[in-house]
């Protein structure tokens, strides 16, 4: 998961990128600037992709997303800047909150579909919808940032991923389970699953957590690459896996409150 909006705490004081803002948070791709409004990051097998699917999202009117803005002279993809704020950690949200994410994804999946960078599938998926990758605006989610893991699939990976992130936590602070399962609702309702999909969204969100902890297991043979320590890699597996035991130990619970 990358977080690539927020300011970081200096600048770049000479060179081609004087004034340029260092944007922290980034666990994948380091080297992120912000110059103006524009973003800058280095190009990656995923770039051709990511520009051809923001452009989609531009011409079909979709307001969620940056716009792919081209290549500046260091060979690096430039994208708008949304201004807003974007978490820096995962905390309990408003109904409303989730609503409104959940509406930001239907309408992205729907501005993709019948084009040919879904492939065989239905949608292209984010595959990373946390709220660490989305804008806030005077506490309303208005856009999706950091495509770069944007590949087609169903539907329900992206929101099965939402409904972990958005509703669901372990942790002892957490509201209890009772109201985590009625935001799943909220997210499943808002987003507007119905029938086998609705049935099956829990299934969807345990194999994201369990996807996560693949994830994340890949990532201990490239620490060279990506900026996170071994010590952080493992915490994230051992969370994951704390997640979906949890999920596990409540499925019913969560089922029963999208019935």
């Amino acid at each position: 998961m990358e977080l690539f909006h927020r300011r970081g705490k200096d600048t770049v004081e000479t060179g081609p990128d004087k004034g340029a803002i260092p944007l922290g948070g980034g666990r994948i791709t380091p080297g992120v600037v912000r110059i103006g409004d524009t973003v800058r990051r280095p190009t990656s097998s995923a770039s051709p992709f990511v520009a051809a699917l923001l452009s989609l999202l531009e011409e079909r009117g979709y307001p969620g997303a940056p716009r792919y803005l081209g290549r500046d002279a260091s060979e690096r993809d430039i994208f708008s800047f949304v201004p807003g704020w974007v978490p820096r950690r995962l905390r309990p949200w408003s109904d409303a909150q989730i609503a409104a994410a959940a509406g930001l994804a239907r309408a992205l999946h729907d501005a993709t579909r019948g084009n040919p960078l879904t492939g065989r599938h239905p949608v292209v998926c984010h595959h990373d919808l946390g709220p660490n990758n989305t804008v806030f605006q005077a506490g309303t989610p208005i856009a999706f940032i950091d495509f770069d893991q944007a590949a087609p699939g169903s539907p329900l990976e992206d929101v099965g991923y939402m409904a972990w992130l958005w509703c669901v936590s372990s942790k002892a602070q957490a509201p209890p389970v009772q109201a985590q399962a009625a935001q799943v609702r909220v997210l499943a309702d808002a987003y507007g699953l119905t029938g086998p999909e609705r049935s099956t969204l829990i299934d969807a969100m345990l194999e994201r957590q369990e996807r996560n902890v693949r994830f994340w297991q890949r990532a201990w043979e490239r620490t060279d690459t990506v900026e996170t320590t071994a010590e952080q890699i493992g915490d994230r597996i051992a969370w994951s896996r704390r997640e979906q035991a949890y999920a596990l130990r409540f499925r019913h619970v969560f089922e029963s409150a999208l019935r």
